[in-house]
């Protein structure tokens, strides 16, 4: 028995040694295998929903303690850094639609549409969009933590964290602060087992779906990722080369590898908040200041949604013989972007809007609704390289308007940033 416990003992601790990224892409190729091998083996695939369901359970009740911890403290401040993180993440999503139209403009494509899907609520026009934003923020606080609405976790620990501030006394605020460090622990357990999780998602998506998503609407796919791709090694590092004047590919590789890799696989940036907010840690950022910008970005920071609601809409209107117009192209752009921030911050949040955008076409609901459909059959890969850029740039800009502080505080950017001299 003692020789069992110990040779338990030296697996768990050469299993925490290992870097993370190994032990991802370790479980990642047991996962393929497995589902070449043993298709029918269903549970298995369990492993990757009891680890999505334990990132999506936690990370409402992280975000508002988090959240509202960090502005409860005495040295907590509202400064520029989060009008910079704001301003990055509004402009990028609309560089991302443009980017889109560019790209639909130089390969123009139609689909073939199938049945149409269905959907209980379906958003109409951007006053909807807006609509729904504005009751989101004001619902019910209970029953936002329960549904995942971030975007009621996040006014509500922000009211909370500021009311503490000026109302909490040292102990209460010390205690908010513990419980945070409390949450951030048991997440990065959660995080710990992150292979075991992807082992199980990557098991189903090849045991269910195989290759085939790769030749039935392959060209629309491959559109699709190679904008996403194009944002995420061209147009994001230009952005941020703006704001630092440094060359920004070691920050951009980081975070794609150390946010944008678990992200791809869970397909949802809410529940990659823990990763990302680990990712800001390493890096060195100020807590009061990520634990806040992270949850806003998966809220808003929405480049891979504003870039497949476009594609998708212009595709749509070029299968049904529909002129785009440039000032059309830019108005959807615009609608784009701003719906893009009211998608869900889960799997396929953002396929939901397309009919939204093709309103602004004429093209009917029923057919809207076939390409929503569309995207769900591509979306195996199309959401989680969706996914990968969005919480890719949650800790990228996050970081550059942090950094953006230091450089005018005369404070020396993370070694791996620097110029060479």
């Amino acid at each position: 028995m003692k020789s069992i416990t110990a040779a338990l003992k030296t697996c768990v601790k050469k299993y925490n040694s290992t870097s993370l990224i190994l032990r991802i892409v370790i479980g990642l190729a047991i996962g393929i295998v497995l589902a070449l091998l043993v298709p029918g083996w269903t549970w298995i695939g369990e492993l990757g929903n009891l680890f999505v369901g334990a990132l999506k359970g936690v990370a409402p009740i992280l975000v508002f303690v988090l959240v509202a911890s960090a502005l409860a403290q005495k040295s907590a401040r509202i400064d520029r850094r989060f009008g910079t993180v704001i301003g990055l993440y509004m402009l990028t999503t609309f560089l991302a639609a443009g980017l889109a139209v560019v790209a639909s403009e130089l390969f123009p494509l139609t689909i073939a549409l199938p049945e149409a899907a269905s959907a209980d609520t379906v958003p109409q026009g951007l006053a909807e969009v807006m609509h729904t934003l504005l009751a989101n923020i004001v619902s019910n606080p209970i029953q936002s933590l329960a549904e995942g609405n971030y975007i009621g976790i996040l006014m509500y620990a922000v009211l909370f964290g500021f009311a503490m501030k000026y109302c909490g006394s040292d102990s209460s605020r010390k205690f908010m602060a513990e419980i945070a460090d409390a949450i951030s622990m048991i997440v990065r357990w959660i995080i710990n087992l992150a292979p075991f999780g992807i082992m199980g998602l990557i098991y189903s998506t090849v045991s269910t779906s195989g290759l085939s998503i790769f030749t039935d609407y392959g060209k629309l796919l491959l559109l699709l990722v190679g904008t996403m791709l194009v944002m995420a090694l061209v147009v994001s590092p230009i952005v941020i080369f703006c704001c630092l004047h440094i060359n920004p590919y070691p920050l951009v590789f980081r975070c794609l590898k150390e946010s944008g890799i678990p992200a791809f696989f869970t397909r949802s940036s809410a529940a990659n908040i823990p990763v990302n907010m680990e990712l800001c840690k390493q890096l060195g950022l100020d807590k009061n200041f990520y634990s806040v910008s992270i949850p806003l970005g998966s809220t808003i920071n929405m480049d891979g949604a504003a870039i497949t609601i476009t594609i998708m809409t212009l595709a749509a209107a070029n299968t049904l013989g529909i002129h785009v117009s440039i000032p059309a192209a830019i108005i959807l752009s615009v609608l784009s972007a701003l719906g893009a921030c009211g998608a869900s911050g889960v799997a396929g949040g953002s396929l939901l809007l397309i009919p939204m955008a093709c309103s602004l076409f004429g093209i009917p609901q029923e057919i809207a609704m076939q390409v929503v459909a569309v995207g769900f059959i591509i979306g195996v890969v199309q959401d989680s390289v969706e996914t990968a850029l969005n919480s890719a740039g949650d800790a990228a800009f996050t970081a550059t308007a942090e950094f953006m502080q230091w450089e005018k505080e005369g404070k020396q950017l993370p070694a791996f940033l620097r110029r060479k001299k």
